[in-house]
C-alpha cells in the first residue's frame, strides 16, 4: 500500500480525502473527509499521531534519505561514502526534508576568519615595538599570529 499524501503532485495544494474503502467487504464510501485522529480508530493515540504526521508530508525519496541517515548513524561522512553524494549536496536535501516536515533548518553558524599574517614589514615594526618597550610579549604574539584587536581574549 501506498503512503497518504497530504500535497497534490500537480499544483502542491492540500489534499482531501474523498474515498474510503474497505477491502475486507468492499464496502466504499464516499464524501469529503478531514483526517483526524478519529479516523485512525485507536491504532494511534493522540501524541503518536502528532509525531507521525510530519512523515506523511515525506516522499518516498526523502523518507529512503531518512533510513539511510539513520543507518549511518547521522553521520554525514558515511553517507557521502554510501550514496557518493558531497557533504552540501547531503545537507540541502536534510534542509528539504526539514522544511517539508513544517520545521525550518537552522542556519549554518558563520566560520571565523582565518588571521591575516603580517607582511615582513610589519613584523619588523612589532618586533621594533617590542624592543622599545611600546608592547608587551603577549601583544606581539597576538599581532604576529594576526589575530585581530576585537578578537583577543580578555
Amino acid at each position: 500500500m501506498n503512503p497518504l499524501l497530504t500535497k497534490c503532485p500537480v499544483c502542491g495544494g492540500d489534499l482531501t480525502v474523498t474515498r474510503l474503502h474497505c477491502p475486507s467487504c468492499a464496502t466504499s464510501i464516499e464524501g469529503s473527509f478531514q483526517p483526524s485522529v478519529g479516523s485512525t480508530q485507536g491504532a494511534f493515540t493522540p501524541e503518536q499521531l502528532k509525531w507521525l504526521l510530519p512523515f506523511s508530508r515525506l516522499t518516498t525519496e526523502q523518507l529512503q534519505f531518512l533510513l539511510t541517515f539513520v543507518r549511518c548513524e547521522g553521520r554525514f561522512n558515511r553517507m557521502e561514502e554510501e550514496l557518493s553524494l558531497s557533504y552540501p549536496t547531503l545537507r540541502n536535501r536534510m534542509n528539504d526534508i526539514l522544511r517539508a516536515m513544517g520545521y525550518e533548518p537552522a542556519r549554518e553558524e558563520a566560520q571565523p576568519a582565518a588571521p591575516v599574517l603580517p607582511g615582513p614589514a610589519e613584523r619588523k615594526r612589532i618586533l621594533e615595538d617590542l624592543e622599545k618597550g611600546l608592547i608587551d610579549m603577549t601583544e606581539a604574539k597576538r599581532r604576529l599570529k594576526g589575530v585581530r584587536e576585537e578578537a583577543k581574549a580578555e
